[in-house]
């Protein structure tokens, strides 16, 4: 089974633009999203967005999660007085750590490809949040979001 995977940490509000967020925590984002930078009726993007990127790789998930709170754990206390202050003023969920994989079939590939590739890809299922992470999350106010899509298991 072929898997791809990305982790990602972001903060999420209508009012303060991804820049401003940037400039409180001390941190540049990765990628960053305008609101309404598409189309303003209705408002598309609907938010700004600071984003901080895991790419896509062969580490496990637990990896790339452990890669990401390594490079935000200086800045938690930060992100989560921004995501209290976010959500005082905003409806709805301001900090995310989202984990996303697809599945895929990999039937196309040769029995020796699948062999040589199984020590390089992912695990297919199966993954945990350690109690260093679950403290970050705490920390920073974020939520756990998983998205999986495919249609092999």
């Amino acid at each position: 089974m072929e898997v791809g995977q990305y982790v990602y940490f972001a903060l999420k509000s209508e009012r303060m633009s991804a820049e401003e967020m940037a400039t409180r925590l001390g941190l540049e984002a990765d990628e960053i999203t305008i609101r309404a930078g598409k189309r303003l009726e209705p408002p598309r993007p609907a938010v700004h967005i600071w984003q901080i990127n895991v790419p896509r790789s062969s580490l496990l998930v637990d990896d790339m999660i452990a890669a990401l709170v390594d490079r935000l754990e200086p800045y938690a206390q930060a992100i989560g007085a921004l995501a209290d202050e976010l959500d005082r003023h905003e409806p709805g969920h301001t900090a995310v750590l989202q984990v996303v994989r697809f599945f895929g079939d990999d039937d196309e590939n040769s029995e020796e490809e699948r062999t040589t590739e199984a020590s390089t890809r992912p695990r297919p299922l199966g993954w945990h949040l350690d109690r260093r992470v679950l403290d970050f999350l705490q920390t920073t106010r974020a939520e756990l979001d998983v998205d999986e899509y495919g249609d092999t298991l």
